[in-house]
């Protein structure tokens, strides 16, 4: 459900995701719950199997350790009001155990089990996660990984893309990562890796690159490059590397500020917030254009950070669990833009999902600006990350999230104020989005009183409550390497 996978060394990004605090713990499990085994009366002791044959039809049907009775008179670990109702479960587990004529392994049985409570939800944002998956999730999200802070991309000549790396197709620095190891030991943009740890790059893809400029933290690469006909060797160390997803610039002559989020990971809304003030604050623009567009998402703590940058006096949306009432979710005091004499666009498309649509909203909806694009994605749950010690971790959509009005957009999205489509033959280095995002804040700033249009399509009726009312689960969020003591909040 962003993408630096062009940057062979930033590893694929799904979605969204953190960089901020993480929320409230669980609530706590209570041993007292779990009950030791009922002991059954002795007509249960026995297990008495009956083998049948059954001719039909000329055929025979071969039945073999039918079982007369229960195959266990009590299931361990279940609570007292659910006996009943677990106790097929443990029939079928144990008689798998017990009688099955293959290999079993009880540890995938479980896993399958806990992934069959999940697929029954049919929600595409809730799903189990085994050990290796759960530990090989959430670095995406949180916008970190280790590795040594450099973007790729392979290129001819002319500057157009190409597959394997050879004397026609050069593997290029096209960023370095600002702190990274990479910046620190001298590397620049527009260097060309010619070889690693020695062996040179000929015959590789960007993606085979990536596999080895990752690493361990602290472990040692050796990097040559070329720049400008002139060979250079680097010894990098390997560190935690921090996904860049802020990018800013100024535009119309330093009257419109641009800043684009490709995610709201861990960091994001730090990095928002000082790229934002340097535009407001230094260089004095008098507009702002924020680009959402093909943001999966993320973490919603920064989604309500960066939608505090903008409003300041109004709730920004609402959460609303399985039970009780939606809950006002307030700003965050010290927003850099929240003046409305800053004329504000934000830029939206079919792939702007989750905490990115939280922010459109907060400013859509509190009328704080405008967004031009076409209809945003359309999700409006909230997942929270838990760790199930030894069998790995799931997520799980615990609360809906509303706009400013409490409309529930879940499979609906948003509407732009201006609706704007880039043409299927725009050619590259045209952006006609971004072109009509700044042409409505230079209207607005001539025109300050000038009203919103209203969003250019009517919202269709309410979708149904459940969340399996989207069923892309294309946005699926990526989390980190490290186990959680506390439920990871996404949206």
């Amino acid at each position: 459900m962003s993408d630096l996978r062009a940057a062979s060394e930033y590893p694929p990004v799904a979605g969204q995701p953190r960089r901020g605090e993480l929320p409230p713990s669980p609530t706590p499990t209570h041993a007292d719950d779990v009950h030791p085994p009922r002991r059954r009366g002795a007509r249960w002791t026995t297990l008495l199997a009956v083998f049948l044959v059954v001719a039909i039809g000329g055929s025979a049907l071969f039945v073999s350790g039918f079982a007369l009775g229960r195959l266990a008179g009590a299931t361990p670990g279940t609570s007292e009001n659910n006996q009943d109702l677990f106790r097929p479960f443990w029939d079928a587990y144990n008689d798998i155990n017990q009688n099955y004529v293959g290999s079993v392994d009880p540890h995938l049985l479980v896993e399958g089990a806990i992934g069959g409570l999940f697929s029954a939800l049919n929600d595409p944002f809730s799903q189990y996660l085994t050990e290796e998956q759960y530990r090989q999730t959430l670095g995406g999200i949180s916008g970190e990984f280790t590795g040594v802070g450099v973007q790729l991309a392979t290129e001819d000549a002319s500057g157009a893309a190409c597959d394997t790396v050879s004397d026609t197709c050069l593997l290029v620095i096209t960023h370095v990562v600002r702190n990274s190891p990479a910046q620190h030991a001298g590397i620049q943009d527009g260097d060309d890796i010619v070889a690693v740890d020695n062996t040179s790059t000929n015959g590789l893809s960007v993606d085979d690159l990536a596999g080895k400029l990752r690493g361990p933290k602290g472990t040692v690469v050796a990097i040559t490059i070329d720049r400008g006909g002139e060979t250079k060797d680097f010894s990098v160390t390997r560190d935690v590397i921090q996904r860049e997803d802020v990018e800013s610039s100024v535009l119309e002559n330093g009257r419109v500020g641009y800043l684009k989020i490709a995610g709201f990971s861990s960091g994001s809304s730090g990095d928002f917030h000082d790229a934002l003030a340097e535009l407001v604050n230094d260089d004095k623009v008098q507009a702002i254009v924020l680009d959402l567009r093909d943001d999966p998402g993320g973490y919603v703590d920064a989604a309500q950070k960066i939608a505090s940058e903008f409003v300041g006096d109004k709730p920004l949306y609402y959460e609303q669990g399985a039970t009780g009432d939606p809950q006002p979710q307030q700003p965050i005091a010290g927003g850099v833009a929240t003046n409305p004499g800053v004329p504000v666009v934000v830029l939206v498309n079919g792939g702007t999902a989750s905490a990115s649509e939280i922010v459109a909203a907060a400013v859509q909806g509190n009328g704080r600006g405008q967004l031009v694009g076409s209809k945003t994605y359309g999700k409006g749950t909230i997942q929270e990350f838990k760790e199930l010690p030894g069998a790995g971790g799931y997520r799980l959509s615990v609360r809906k999230w509303l706009t400013p009005d409490l409309t529930w957009i879940h499979g609906v999205g948003l509407f732009p104020n201006v609706d704007v489509e880039p043409p299927d033959n725009q050619p590259p280095g045209q952006d006609a989005v971004l072109d009509k995002g700044v042409q409505v804040v230079l209207d607005q700033l001539a025109n300050p009183s000038a009203t919103f249009p209203a969003p250019a399509t009517a919202p269709p009726p309410t979708p149904s409550s459940s969340p399996a009312a989207v069923s892309d689960d294309s946005f699926v969020v990526k989390v980190s390497f490290a186990t959680l003591a506390t439920p990871l909040t996404v949206g």
